[in-house]
């Protein structure tokens, strides 16, 4: 999808869906997030993602997911959904582009929440919650994979399961290099709704995990187990 239909995607799902919320979150206490191991971004509000891969590193941007996901879940999920997924109670950030654009709407309604003719539809979570969580929430969101797209691997993501889930109890004639390439492979096809470059998907967290060690096989097939599940 081109980034100008996923521009318009998004604002019209805006328009729809702002209708649609009336006590969303107004009954909501925002949690803390623990943003240890985070680099520092400072006082001053930045207008585009830090944590990003590219110039954050793996490691960082890894770390930022991983935070992200906790806090998303914590004080996102109940109305924009699981793994992002919106069920039509809000808009799909998914589609929020990740680029100043996407970060300059995610920001301001992050800091300053949203309200309509006197309701409270988003609380704001700026001063509460810090910059730091800010942008590991949005790493988070825009790494998201295209659902459709792990729809179409999905049964060669369960065979790939099932054989790490075997070599879990017994490594012999495994391959690792070999599962990892073709996991590897298949997470390259999996792209993001927001334009970003890497989805965090459940292949290219498999791949990661595999070590060659039967420890880290079953994690890889847990890791799978856990994410198709999600999907479905």
């Amino acid at each position: 999808m081109g980034k100008n239909r996923k521009r318009v995607f998004f604002a019209i799902g805006l328009v729809l869906t702002s209708s649609l919320i009336v006590h969303a979150h107004g009954d909501v206490n925002p949690q803390p997030v623990d943003t240890a191991g985070l680099p520092e971004v400072g006082e001053e509000w930045l207008t585009e993602n830090p944590y990003r891969v590219d110039p954050a590193g793996q490691d960082v941007w890894q770390k930022a997911i991983e935070i992200g996901a906790s806090g998303y879940n914590q004080n996102c999920a109940r109305c924009h959904g699981l793994e992002v997924v919106s069920g039509g109670l809000a808009p799909d950030l998914r589609f929020l582009e990740a680029e100043e654009y996407g970060d300059e709407w995610y920001t301001e309604r992050y800091r300053f929440g949203y309200t309509q003719n006197g309701t409270t539809k988003m609380p704001a979570f700026g001063e509460l919650l810090g910059q730091e969580a800010a942008w590991a929430i949005r790493t988070y969101i825009e790494t998201r994979p295209d659902s459709d797209a792990m729809e179409e691997v999905s049964d060669e993501l369960k065979g790939l399961r099932d054989q790490l889930a075997g070599y879990a109890d017994g490594a012999d004639g495994a391959d690792p290099d070999a599962l990892k390439s073709r996991l590897s492979e298949i997470a390259s096809g999996i792209e993001t709704l927001s334009g970003a470059p890497v989805a965090d998907s459940v292949a290219y967290r498999a791949a990661k995990q595999i070590d060659g060690t039967p420890a880290g096989y079953k994690t890889a097939a847990e890791t799978l187990t856990i994410g198709l599940s999600a999907t479905q």
